[in-house]
């Protein structure tokens, strides 16, 4: 074999080799190019649950808030308990806490899936009627107030199942191992009370 020729295969060997080098450089580049893009992706989607997860529960804190607020107002208005605050202490507590849950409300329509939203949207319609006669604005029996009670808190537990499904949460709050369960409440007072 002659010297040049010799070059020539030490040339072509070399190049096979450079080849090679780039080739397994780029594989490397691509293969880390996916994994952090998936890596990034996946914090992206982790972060916004977490932030729906908070937005989600305060919604449904600041709710109840307000709904217990009703409470303490209506059954002083209708002299079931009397309260240690005035009427207008209690209204002014009442009207504060409803804004919070509105803008807890407003994080929902932010980062809430369509299902969450329309549950949200149900809940407050429900919970305005609490409100509404709590503070005298909607007239109703005692029965009736129970009523918008255990609508309010079945459509809790609506919200509860959207709120789970948009986050990926395994399993069902309600259904056959959660039978639905009533409410928590002192019994109607007699006629003869009223």
């Amino acid at each position: 074999m002659s010297a040049r020729a010799g070059d020539a295969v030490g040339a072509g060997e070399q190049l096979v080799t450079i080849a090679a080098v780039l080739l397994g450089a780029l594989t490397s580049y691509v293969g880390s190019y996916f994994s952090e893009r998936n890596r990034t992706r996946y914090e992206l989607l982790t972060r916004w649950d977490d932030r729906k997860l908070t937005a989600y529960e305060g919604y449904i804190d600041r709710l109840r808030s307000v709904i217990f607020l009703a409470v303490q107002l209506y059954e002083d208005r209708e002299g079931i308990r009397a309260a240690d605050k005035t009427q207008e202490e209690m209204l002014a507590e009442h009207l504060e806490a409803a804004r919070m849950r509105g803008r807890s409300f407003e994080r929902i329509m932010l980062l809430g899936g369509d299902d969450v939203i329309e549950a949200a949207h149900k809940l407050n319609t429900i919970a305005s009627e609490i409100d509404w006669q709590a503070t005298g604005k909607l007239e109703g029996t005692l029965e009736e107030w129970r009523g918008r009670h255990r609508s309010v808190f079945r459509a809790i537990n609506n919200f509860h199942e959207a709120a789970r499904t948009d986050l990926g949460v395994q399993g069902n709050a309600t259904g056959e191992k959660h039978p639905e369960r009533d409410l928590l409440l002192p019994p109607s007072r007699p006629s003869s009370e009223s």
